[in-house]
């Protein structure tokens, strides 16, 4: 099938699907701690390149997060993002294994076909794609501040109301590396942040429960180390900080919904469409957060001609 046959409406309840689209939590109480995911929160989502790689080879919305997502917890893009492998040859070699497998690309059809009728009746041979440019692809595009969110996280900080924090699947650049960063603590994004949980140095991932644990040790344990300054004295940190005195953003369904049984509140950060979720955290925290960006949805970009397969 190629890109120009499929309908915009199918495309966008495919990103859905991708995401596993879950609406806002009604704030229970005022909140400590303003919790963000990093990729398709404060940077660009590296959803939006997986969404233009398919579109641009002709594959059905939603393969490439479908292998990736069946292949938990042991595949080899989950256990790059929990430490466990470094990234090297051996690592994009399995990657795209996980990417061709026959049975999960049949499940996969057969479901598209089911929800889109003009899809052909015969299962084609799983698609040719290439993991190591898709992977650095989604690397790179994930390096852009979201247009929406950052002006937003850098209001947020410069108001010194929350505990701005971290909780984020992340990879580690080897050495040699162009993203390769000696120590992470210098990185300028991770600066914004009063705590940063990453899962490729914590050896967890979300939506596993206990990086959730983990991410409400870390603000508790700030929130009381700086429960006499200025910032503690003003937000009431002598107390520590709750599971639901956390608002957490996030891109995945999964991700948030796993927040919620950890006690969370939670803000869906719709792709492309982050200044939906800016809005809502808007009314969260009482601050303006908006910059001064379009509120103009980011379209999918299918006609990409760099796309390799």
């Amino acid at each position: 099938m190629l890109p120009d046959e499929f309908p915009a409406e199918y495309i966008l309840e495919s990103i859905d699907t991708i995401i596993k689209t879950e609406t806002m939590s009604p704030p229970e109480k005022k909140p400590k701690v303003i919790l963000f995911d990093i990729g398709g929160v404060c940077v660009i989502s590296p959803f939006q390149s997986i969404l233009n790689y398919e579109l641009s080879l002709g594959i059905p919305p939603g393969w490439i997060n479908h292998s990736i997502s069946r292949t938990a917890p042991d595949g080899f893009w989950h256990r790059l993002e929990k430490g466990q492998i470094p990234m090297d040859a051996s690592f994009f070699e399995g990657f795209n294994r996980d990417l061709h497998d026959p049975v999960r690309w049949k499940t996969f059809y057969q479901s598209q076909q089911a929800r889109n009728p003009s899809l052909p009746k015969e299962i084609p041979p799983v698609p040719k794609l290439d993991g190591e440019w898709l992977f650095n692809d989604m690397m790179t595009s994930a390096r852009a501040p979201d247009p929406w969110m950052f002006p937003a996280l850098r209001s947020l900080k410069a108001s010194k109301s929350y505990i701005v924090a971290a909780l984020s699947n992340t990879v580690i650049f080897p050495p040699g590396h162009e993203y390769h960063q000696p120590d992470p603590a210098k990185d300028p994004l991770r600066s914004m942040f009063d705590v940063f949980v990453s899962s490729a140095h914590v050896g967890l991932r979300k939506p596993d429960p206990k990086i959730y644990e983990l991410a409400l040790k870390s603000v508790d344990e700030f929130a009381r180390a700086n429960a006499s300054t200025d910032r503690g004295k003003e937000n009431g940190w002598s107390e520590g900080v709750e599971a639901g005195e956390i608002v957490f953003l996030d891109d995945i369904g999964e991700n948030l919904k796993a927040a919620k049984k950890a006690g969370f509140q939670t803000i869906k950060v719709p792709l492309g469409r982050a200044y939906e979720a800016v809005e809502a955290l808007e009314g969260v925290t009482g601050l303006k957060l908006a910059g001064d960006h379009p509120k103009i949805p980011i379209k999918p970009n299918y006609k990409r001609k760099d796309a390799k397969l």
